[in-house]
């Protein structure tokens, strides 16, 4: 079987949800950090940056997966990085699950 688009557009769409799970993880954690600076109650402040941690990780975990299906490879991880790819940016994650899944012959 040839190469197709669906992988590739998976990669793509993994590695922009990773991004943006990253880059609000980051956000959030800037913001948590400010708002213990202005002297709210200390749970606010430290449910924003709790927040924080698990969407980076994802963002993180998106971006290898998304790296895994363009190259074809550990078509377990680049599911697990599409799912991933859920959280941060629903629409993108679920485009990039169902095509790593309707893509899985193509891995090695």
């Amino acid at each position: 079987m040839g190469r197709t688009w669906k992988p590739t557009t998976a990669g793509i769409l993994s590695i922009i949800g990773g991004i943006v799970g990253v880059a609000g993880g980051i956000a959030m954690a800037v913001l948590g950090t400010a708002l213990m600076g202005l002297g709210l109650p200390s749970m606010i402040p430290l449910n924003v940056e709790l927040i924080s941690i698990p969407l980076t990780i994802l963002g993180i975990v998106a971006i290898i997966g998304g790296m895994r299906a363009l190259k074809r490879k550990t078509w377990g991880m680049a599911l697990a990085g599409s799912i991933c790819a859920l959280f941060p940016v629903f629409p993108l994650g679920l485009l990039a699950i169902i095509f790593v899944a309707m893509g899985k012959k193509e891995f090695a």
